[in-house]
């Protein structure tokens, strides 16, 4: 086998695996978009957690409509562009501490998907509100 097969080989394996990588959620580009059990009922409100740092995680979320919610955002060391949260519909738009929480609130969610993302449009979240 000649040196040209060898390498065309070993190019293929590398970008094999990277792609394999990136597939799995084993990448740090990837990101993990299964809804996490992060909503929790206090109350009579429900109270989503999300962290904010270099994105949002959980990125996918979901939670009952109807019901008064509190979208909690939690923030340690954030000093990137996901301390400044923007949620469109809702005409959001919030500069979060680099340390600390800050609770958005809910009064009334209707089902479907409420977006938000960083202040540079790069990071986004989904709540999910169901019936």
């Amino acid at each position: 086998m000649n040196s040209t097969s060898v390498s065309i080989i070993v190019a293929a394996l590398l970008i094999g695996g990277a792609f394999l990588l990136t597939q799995n959620g084993s990448s740090a580009g990837a990101v993990d978009t299964t809804p996490a059990n992060n909503v929790s009922m206090v109350d009579g409100q429900q109270i989503i957690e999300i962290q904010a740092k270099g994105g949002y995680t959980p990125r996918t979320s979901t939670a009952k409509a109807g019901i008064p919610t509190i979208i909690r955002f939690h923030t340690n060391g954030t000093f990137d562009c996901s301390s400044s949260v923007r949620i469109p519909s809702m005409n959001v738009s919030k500069s979060l501490p680099s340390t600390g929480t800050i609770d958005i609130v809910v009064t009334d969610p209707k089902v479907g998907p409420l977006k938000g993302m960083c202040g540079m449009g790069m990071y986004p979240f989904e709540i999910n509100f169901q019936a």
